[in-house]
């Protein structure tokens, strides 16, 4: 009769196998761990973005159809367009002009530039971003989500009208431009554009949506690729 002991010690696993074992397992799961967390936060981030696309379209409509007008950009003077759009959504803080964000930076040689904001950077993370087009009145939703409005004075010639959304909200990183804060434009025809599409202000893709561009608003340009690019999310700086 076989003795059942050398069986048992034939197929039995030693302490050090076991310990190597898990060690293979442990640098795997460091390897690829990061990697899955970094895909779903993308995936999470893109849902959020085109669900405020669409939220920013149907706030427009219903405004349109309460004023018996398309609501257009041109149409309001500066810092007049947040207070009468923010009632169609439901608002949690409403932040005046720059409450949420606030303004100005000073940056590693000590110069103060009051349209910069540390808490936020461009598209490739390299410099705090300008508030030049996010500084005519923000305000958060219950989600906490943060809108951040543009609109250029009607006595300018430049008479734009921007629409930015931090997806997440200013709470949550990554707190970039084209990776969690993107910016629709409000056509003068009233056509809700994401930035970076054909006609829009920030169409340039090599200053204003680079991995390379040190200009303080590279990534306002980001939202367009961001909805029609299948590899964008991949390729995130």
């Amino acid at each position: 009769m076989a003795d059942r002991s050398n069986l048992c010690r034939t197929f039995a696993f030693t302490l050090a196998e076991v310990l190597i074992t898990l060690g293979i397992i442990g640098i795997v799961a460091a390897m690829t761990l990061p990697s899955l967390i970094q895909n779903k936060t993308n995936k999470e981030l893109e849902v959020a973005l085109h669900k405020n696309y669409s939220v920013i379209q149907q706030a427009l409509q219903k405004m349109s159809t309460d004023r018996g007008e398309t609501v257009k950009g041109g149409d309001f003077d500066t810092w007049s367009f947040y207070r009468p759009f923010q009632t169609y959504f439901n608002v949690a803080i409403s932040c005046d002009k720059t409450k949420c964000t606030g303004m100005g930076n000073t940056d590693s040689d000590g110069n103060y530039d009051m349209y910069a904001i540390e808490s936020y950077k461009t598209y490739n993370l390299k410099r705090s971003l300008s508030t030049n087009t996010l500084d005519d009145g923000q305000f958060m939703v219950t989600d906490g989500t943060l809108y951040l409005i543009e609109n250029g004075n009607q006595s300018l010639t430049k008479k734009e009208l921007f629409i930015s959304v931090d997806v997440n909200g200013h709470r949550k990183r990554p707190n970039a431009w084209g990776h969690d804060l993107f910016t629709f434009q409000v056509m003068p025809d009233g056509k809700v554009l994401p930035m970076g599409a054909e006609g829009t202000v920030f169409d340039d893709e090599s200053q204003y949506c680079s991995p390379t561009s040190s200009d303080g608003e590279n990534g306002i340009g980001c939202t367009y690729k961001a909805l029609t690019d299948k590899n964008y999310w991949k390729n995130l700086p």
